[in-house]
C-alpha cells in the first residue's frame, strides 16, 4: 500500500521556512553592507512620511518645500542627538572624581552589610577588569559605528536623488496593469506598516519621555536632557527597550545622591510610568494600527538582533510588517502569514476589498 503523499501546501511552507533560514545566514554575512543601506531606507521612509504630513495637514505649506524641510529636520534631531552625547560626556568627564568617591562610599557600605573581609574600591575593580585588554574590542566597535554613520549618510543621499525614478521602474517592472496594482497595494501596505509603527513609537516614546523628565526634576537629578534622549531613542527597540532606557538614569541616580533612597524611588516611578504607557496605551494604538501578534514582536526582536545587532534591533518590527505583507502575497507562504498576523488576516483592511 503506497504512502499517503505529503500535501502540497506543506512542502510549500517548508520551502518558505527553508528559504528563510538561508536569507538568514546571507544576511548575517552581507551585514557590513546591509545594515547601513537599511538604515538608510528606514531613514527615507520617515523623512517621505514628514513630508507627506507637512503637506497634508499644514494648511497652504508650499509641496516643493516639503522634502528639504524633513530632511533639515530629521538632520536637526540627529544633530541635537550627537550633541547632547559630546556635551555630556565632557561633564561626566570632568566630575569622575566626586562619581568615583561616591562609588567607593557605595562599595563600603555594601561590604559591610555583606561582611565581607576586603572592601572593593572602583581602581581596584578596573585593575582586577584590566580594560586595556577590552581596548581592541571597543576600538573595532568605534571604527564599525563610524564606518555604518558615514555609509547610511551615502545610501540616504543616493535613495533620495534617486527616489523620482521609483515610480518609473515601478510601472517597467510588471507587465500587465493586474500585476501593477497587486504591487502597489504591497508596497502601500508596507509603508503603511511602517509607518504606523513609527508613529506609535513615537508617540509612546515622548509620552514616557515627558512623564519621565517630570520625575527626575522633581527628585533632582541632573543632565536630565540627555537621560530624556536615551529614554526615547531607547523605545524603537520593542518590547524591552523603554524597560532598559529608563534604567540608566536610575542608576547615575546612585552615584548622584547622597542616599540611596532617591535613587530607588526614581526606578520604581520610570518602570512604573513605562508600564504604565506600554501596558495601557500602546497596545491599544497598536491595534489600532499594526497587526503583528506580540510573540512575532519578540521573536523579530530576537532574531534580528541575533543577525544585525543594535541595528536589526531597531529595525525588527518594521522588517516584520515587511515580511507578513510579502509572505501574504504567496499561496505557499501565505499560512505563515497567518501565523505572523495578530487577527488571521494578515491583509488587514485589504481583505475587506477581496
Amino acid at each position: 500500500m503506497a504512502k499517503p503523499a505529503i500535501p502540497l501546501r506543506a512542502l510549500q511552507a517548508s520551502n518558505v521556512v527553508m528559504a528563510v533560514i538561508l536569507v538568514g545566514i546571507a544576511l548575517w554575512l552581507l551585514r557590513r553592507i546591509l545594515e547601513p543601506f537599511a538604515l538608510a531606507v528606514f531613514l527615507l521612509i520617515m523623512i517621505d512620511s514628514l513630508a507627506r504630513a507637512l503637506r497634508a495637514r499644514i494648511r497652504g505649506f508650499p509641496p516643493a518645500a516639503a522634502l528639504p524641510s524633513a530632511i533639515a529636520a530629521i538632520i536637526v534631531i540627529l544633530g541635537l542627538a550627537v550633541w547632547l552625547t559630546v556635551d555630556n560626556a565632557a561633564d561626566f568627564a570632568s566630575r569622575s572624581a566626586g562619581y568615583t568617591a561616591r562609588i567607593n562610599a557605595l562599595l563600603v557600605g555594601a561590604a559591610e552589610r555583606l561582611g565581607m573581609a576586603a572592601t572593593p574600591t572602583v581602581s581596584g575593580l578596573i585593575r582586577e577588569l584590566n580594560p586595556v585588554r577590552y581596548a581592541g574590542v571597543f576600538a573595532s566597535g568605534l571604527s564599525h559605528f563610524a564606518e555604518g554613520a558615514v555609509f547610511v549618510l551615502i545610501y540616504l543621499g543616493f535613495l533620495l536623488a534617486s527616489r523620482q525614478g521609483f515610480a518609473a521602474k515601478a510601472q517597467a517592472f510588471f507587465a500587465t496593469e493586474a500585476e501593477r496594482d497587486e504591487g502597489d497595494r504591497i508596497f502601500d501596505r508596507i509603508r503603511r506598516g511602517v509607518e504606523s509603527y513609527i508613529w506609535v513609537q513615537t508617540v509612546v516614546g515622548v509620552m514616557i519621555t515627558g512623564a519621565s523628565a517630570a520625575l527626575m526634576l522633581v527628585t533632582g537629578l541632573t543632565h536630565i536632557p540627555f537621560w530624556c534622549a536615551i529614554i526615547f531613542l531607547a523605545n524603537y527597540v520593542p518590547a524591552v527597550g523603554a524597560a532598559i532606557g529608563v534604567l540608566f538614569p536610575a542608576a547615575f541616580g546612585l552615584v548622584e545622591f547622597t542616599t540611596v533612597w532617591p535613587a530607588i524611588g526614581l526606578v520604581v516611578g520610570l518602570e512604573a510610568i513605562h508600564f504604565a504607557v506600554s501596558h495601557v496605551v500602546q497596545p491599544r494604538m497598536q491595534g489600532q494600527s499594526l497587526n503583528l501578534d506580540p510573540i512575532v514582536v519578540l521573536l523579530s526582536l530576537a532574531f534580528w538582533g541575533l543577525v544585525w545587532g543594535v541595528v536589526g534591533a531597531f529595525l525588527s518590527t518594521p522588517l516584520a510588517v515587511m515580511a507578513m505583507a510579502i509572505l501574504a502575497e504567496f499561496q505557499g507562504s501565505r499560512p505563515i502569514a497567518v501565523l505572523l498576523s495578530r487577527d488571521g488576516k494578515p491583509y488587514g483592511d485589504v481583505d475587506a476589498r477581496r
